[in-house]
């Protein structure tokens, strides 16, 4: 071709579509004819360039045509300097204060980028787009990644690399958040890469970055060219006082009943993710209502920014797969569609569907297809073969004949077949058996496994598999499997979370969600957990969290592991259900038991046959989740919700349908909660013989230090010489002593007792130990940590020139604690525990009775007569006055402060004045 110089840049483009098959042997050639006036090519003009001729590739080709069109629109620019563009920023209402957005300050060459900041906290995102489409296919090619900086802090990472690496997991569960109501608002077609990049810059600690990431998110996309339909935007809400608060402050959050985030358009509701202690379903709608009014709110605003300073829409560059590729798809697989997805069971259905696919591959790609309303040539009849016939005898004359007179025959000809590529192929196939299974649905009111819209698979459980785990339960419905798994520990157990704010955080429950590949009989990767097994595993965890006891009922760490071994639509509620009868297999007292459930939707039945009214479906299965327009988890109990998560895959709902959706949910958890209950074999509701034991005690908290030692030396030498396996403290005095069994938690006991024990007067010490000698006496210790001073006048009825000559360091002896001064110093006496002390005593309650009977001089004088002389001899403590004995059993057995019925033993031994805890029931309710 050759180029057409003209005064204007022109581009002749021979448009090839994007779905020609693979095998085609065109060539594609670009040409490009440019101007000598064209600004931004005045050097080829002066090169007496006056045309340009490319061969490219196609998507080279296509995005040259885009850029070239820039260029037209951008040659009126002169090439003098330019001043650098004015930021633009807008105040926008959010509950009880502003937000404000600012754009074309921060990241100008990207696509898209803005800056949102509430209070001092400052979000910054980015979207940029591949100058290259990529392959087809029907997943939209959105990667999104959210990440907070410790610097917008003021601190650094607590680990020994400092610099930000591997999302922590709530940064995933954030850009999990950022993603779901985003890409059901890109246009299909559109395949150029897309990438949200969000930083937190700031945070004040106050005001949370979640839902300022999702709204800022929305904002960029609204203003890049990647084509979608709606701005997107996101908020909070809370609960406080009854009260309902629109993006609450993390001390607001601190009390609120409700944790709910949603996200949607001026419109619709798009997605919602929430958590609660069994808030009922009318709660959360009126929550779901006054988040939608702050999302109109914020998208409104948007909406008159967009217009300002958005960037057109690439919306040349959506490539959709040939019209009439539908229609020949129906033709061919219709009918065979229709006996497959009446196939039960899944694996049998999805080969079915497979083999399929392989067929319509082979014609459409392959031999080709010529559709069944597709003219064949000219039909002929009996009477124009005729006609033709007695034409054929006519006599013409020579030199006679008219060219119009001659009669032309036509010959039917078959029409060429078409072919597909088979991205386009595989793409209307599955749009085409989604389109016919929500048409079975619909039009038959039945599913593929012959349940009705609000029936429930067969639900199978059983608890105690595994001998030597703490808990387990296998929970079964129809094909979806969830083995969970409960482990017990102490606090070294816990999960420690490094968050932005310069706090220590340890859960104290947590789930872990798996998804091997084989519970869809698949082979695929094992490694790091996905973003899906995270996110899925917190939904489980969160709605388990409200059931569990307080720490202070049940001290220990909880880890629920839930393994899917098959799966056919709704695991993450599968593992709730397992989740909470291992954890009354484990001993956990639960304080009731829980359900969950994923409902579906087919928004339009319209289309096929229907009343309009959207048709709500209780316990999907995976096809149904893929080919519907709803997957909304709910999980609680009959009385109230303790988490919800909700995406839609269409223009999004309405509060109504919501409504109907989780009025249905609920009587869907009554059923599983009550199939649940004919568990078997049933929940042990007793702890472990293995589990280990945690026994709680009180002391004083001035006397932890003591505990612990220098360094840590004198715990870890209790540890160490008593086999238990951590001891746990606490700045309020609780003491927590882990062990696998009850000796060794009785031996860390006593020697903790002694060590926080508060000497009294008159107490009596056995047995103790003299740990050096002085002139004037000795120093006993009475307890570990505790020592006192036995002067030599108190250590024998007999007068000692020097200590060292009757005792040496090492000796033991009793004392008894005669007195504490002021500087806490103990006094000590041994004499006062020898045989002549205790007779001089006897001796002079004999006096005191001889008073009463009225010989009261003479019994003064016999009481001064022996008062050094020993009358009577006592053997042993046991003949002692009652208050010295009661004293030396009370200091023998525990500490002053700390008596028994102030601790709590959490074994498996049942005792008398033991609570549910301590012989390790669960009790339900």
């Amino acid at each position: 071709m050759l180029a057409n110089p003209s005064t204007s840049t022109t581009l002749h483009y021979r448009p090839n579509s994007t779905h020609n098959p693979p095998f085609s042997h065109t060539n594609h050639r670009c040409k490009l004819s440019l101007s000598p006036n064209c600004p931004r090519f005045t050097n080829f003009a002066k090169s007496k360039c006056s045309s340009l001729s490319l061969l490219l590739s196609r998507r080279k080709r296509e995005r040259l045509v885009t850029v070239v069109k820039a260029f037209e629109d951008t040659s009126a620019v002169n090439d003098g300097p330019q001043s650098l563009p004015q930021p633009i920023s807008v105040k926008i209402p959010v509950g009880d204060r502003h937000i404000m957005v600012e754009t074309g300050h921060l990241g100008r060459q990207a696509s898209g980028s803005v800056t949102v900041t509430d209070g001092e906290t400052i979000i910054y995102t980015s979207v940029c787009l591949d100058d290259v489409p990529s392959e087809p296919s029907d997943f939209y090619p959105l990667s999104v990644n959210y990440q907070e900086r410790f610097s917008a802090a003021g601190r650094t990472s607590g680990g020994f690399f400092k610099r930000e690496g591997r999302l922590k997991d709530h940064e995933v569960l954030i850009c999990r958040l950022i993603d779901r109501p985003l890409r059901p608002t890109m246009l299909k077609g559109f395949y150029h890469e897309t990438q949200i990049l969000s930083w937190v810059l700031s945070y004040d600690g106050l005001h949370s970055p979640d839902s300022l990431a999702v709204t800022a998110a929305g904002i960029a996309l609204a203003l890049s060219e990647v084509p979608n339909t709606k701005v997107i935007a996101g908020v909070r809400v809370g609960l406080v006082d009854n009260k309902f608060i629109v993006n609450p402050t993390t001390k607001e959050m601190e009390e609120s009943k409700l944790d709910l985030l949603l996200a949607g358009t001026d419109s619709a509701i798009f997605m919602i993710e929430g958590y609660c202690n069994f808030l009922p379903e009318e709660k959360l709608l009126e929550a779901v209502q006054i988040g939608q009014d702050a999302v109109r709110t914020i998208c409104n605003e948007v909406n008159a920014l967009v217009k300002k300073c958005g960037k057109p829409k690439m919306l040349d560059a959506i490539k959709l797969p040939p019209p009439e590729l539908y229609k020949h798809m129906e033709e061919i697989a219709g009918d065979e569609l229709i006996k497959v997805l009446q196939i039960r069971n899944k694996v049998p259905r999805r080969k079915a569907l497979q083999s399929l696919e392989e067929k319509v591959l082979s014609i459409l790609t392959e031999k080709g297809y010529v559709s069944k309303d597709q003219s064949f040539g000219i039909p002929e009849t009996v009477a124009d073969l005729l006609e033709v016939e007695e034409e054929d005898e006519e006599v013409v004359v020579d030199g006679e004949v008219d060219e119009g007179d001659v009669h032309i025959k036509p010959n039917g000809r078959r029409s060429s077949p078409s072919l597909f590529s088979e991205v386009d192929v595989k793409l209307v196939f599955k749009e085409v058996t989604s389109k016919f299974l929500r048409r079975r649905i619909v039009e038959g009111g039945k599913r593929s496994d012959g349940r009705t819209p609000e029936g429930i698979r067969p639900i199978d459980s059983s608890c105690g598999l595994l001998p030597r785990a703490h808990g387990s339960a296998l929970f079964t419905r129809g094909e979806t499997q969830s083995l969970a798994v409960v482990t017990l520990g102490d606090k070294q157990m816990a999960q420690r979370v490094d968050n932005l704010v310069d706090e220590e955080e340890f859960k104290r429950f947590y789930l872990q969600y798996s998804f091997p590949p084989s519970c869809v009989g698949e082979v695929g990767r094992i490694g790091a957990p996905s973003r899906r097994e995270i996110g899925h595993g917190m939904l489980a965890e969160r709605a388990l969290e409200p059931i569990l006891p307080s720490e202070n009922d049940f001290p220990y760490t909880v880890r629920v592991e839930s393994t899917i071994t098959e799966s056919n639509g709704s695991s993450s509620m599968a593992s709730v259900c397992g989740g909470c009868l291992a954890l009354q297999d484990a001993g956990v007292p639960v304080k009731c038991m829980i359900a969950g459930i994923a409902m579906g939707m087919v928004l339009d039945t319209e289309e096929f046959g229907g009343d309009g009214t959207p048709l709500i479906l209780s316990d999907i299965t995976g096809s149904e989740d893929a080919s519907g327009d709803m997957d909304f988890k709910v999980a609680g109990n009959e009385d109230g919700v303790t988490a919800f998560q909700m995406d839609i895959k269409v223009g999004g709902i309405t509060l109504p349908v919501m409504k109907t959706a989780l009025l249905q949910a609920r009587d869907g958890r009554k059923h599983i909660l009550a199939e649940m209950l004919k568990c078997s074999p049933s929940p042990s509701k007793r702890l472990s013989k293995y589990a280990p034991l945690i026994h709680v005690m009180k002391v004083n908290p001035e006397k932890v230090n003591i505990i612990i030692g220098s360094g840590g030396k004198k715990v870890k030498s209790i540890i160490e010489e008593t086999g238990v396996e951590a001891i746990d403290t606490q700045d309020d005095g609780i003491v927590k002593i882990t062990a696998k069994d009850l000796s060794s938690i009785e031996k860390s006991i006593s020697i903790i007792s002694q060590l926080t024990m508060v000497p009294a007067v008159g107490d009596i010490y056995k047995n103790c130990e003299i740990k050096s000698v002085a002139p004037y006496g000795v120093f006993v210790e009475i307890a570990p940590g505790h020592e006192g001073l036995c002067h030599i006048s108190e250590l024998s009825s007999n007068w000692l020139p020097k200590a060292e000559d009757a005792f040496k360091v090492g000796d033991r002896v009793d004392v008894k604690l005669i007195e504490v001064n002021g500087k806490g110093q103990l006094r000590l006496s041994r004499k006062a525990l020898l045989p002549e002390a205790t007779s001089e005593k006897s001796s002079a309650e004999q006096q005191a009775r001889d008073l009463t009977e009225g010989n009261t001089e003479q019994s003064k004088d016999k009481s001064r007569a022996t008062k050094f002389v020993n009358l009577t001899k006592v053997d042993s403590v046991e003949d002692a006055p009652l208050s010295k004995k009661k004293a030396y059993k009370r200091l023998t057995s525990s500490a002053r402060d700390g008596p028994k019925n102030s601790s709590t033993t959490v074994s498996s031994i049942a005792s008398k004045d033991e609570n549910s805890l301590v012989n390790g029931e669960a009790k339900i309710g």
